[in-house]
């Protein structure tokens, strides 16, 4: 953005020169119907410039924003939403507070922490079996995507019981294997390629056989 000195108008270079001429006229329609009747026209032309946005949420309560910025702020029109204000433009946005838990094993992420602290809350049985279950084999699988090396379930066992403070315990529970980690990312890129293969095939006829 950036201001006219002349007239001390704000400007919004993406709308154009020609967009920032109509707000300006605008402001010297005195029949408050006529002038709203404008704005809308104006308002339509905007949305046409950014066709591909007419889907996103609050598209249009961003150009009547747009609009009011464009007036400086002088603007007295009917806006279906309310009008911003130079003041709250100016204000410092609120701070976002950053979580400050502390996460006792880093590698594993803070959602292992939680699925913990909920798995202690169960009776114990068949249900809280497998809940443990599944909490070891995504901390398996966070661990060799960390690690990238051997990881061995008597190593989540280990981990798993240092982070419930000795209250979960693996159960002779059999985990996945670490080359199911591996084999669906490989599937996946092999599959990525052969379809790619496929496609320049049917695309060059030169020096390719004809695909069946």
């Amino acid at each position: 953005m950036e201001y006219n000195s002349s007239r001390k108008r704000l400007i919004m270079p993406e709308y154009g020169r020609n967009i920032q001429k109509m707000v300006d006229q605008l402001l010297d329609i005195q029949n408050k119907e006529h002038r709203n009747a404008a704005a809308q026209t104006i308002i339509d032309i905007m949305g046409n410039m950014y066709p591909y946005l007419r889907d996103v949420p609050d598209f249009k309560h961003k150009l009547w924003d747009h609009i009011a910025i464009m007036s400086n702020f002088t603007l007295d029109i009917d806006s279906p939403y309310p009008l911003p204000t130079k003041e709250s433009l100016s204000e410092k946005p609120k701070k976002v507070p950053y979580p400050q838990k502390r996460i006792k094993k880093k590698h594993y992420g803070h959602l292992v922490d939680r699925m913990i602290e909920k798995a202690l809350e169960f009776e114990d049985g068949h249900e809280k079996e497998e809940l443990i279950k599944s909490i070891a084999n995504h901390m398996k699988k966070s661990y060799f995507s960390w690690n990238k090396g051997v990881v061995n379930d008597e190593q989540i066992a280990a981990d798993l019981k240092q982070m419930s403070n000795g209250k979960l315990i693996l159960n002779d529970i059999k985990l996945s294997e670490t080359r199911k980690f591996t084999n669906n990312s490989t599937t996946r890129r092999k599959s990525y390629h052969q379809d790619n293969k496929k496609q320049y095939k049917k695309s060059n006829h030169q020096g390719y056989k004809k695909q069946k």
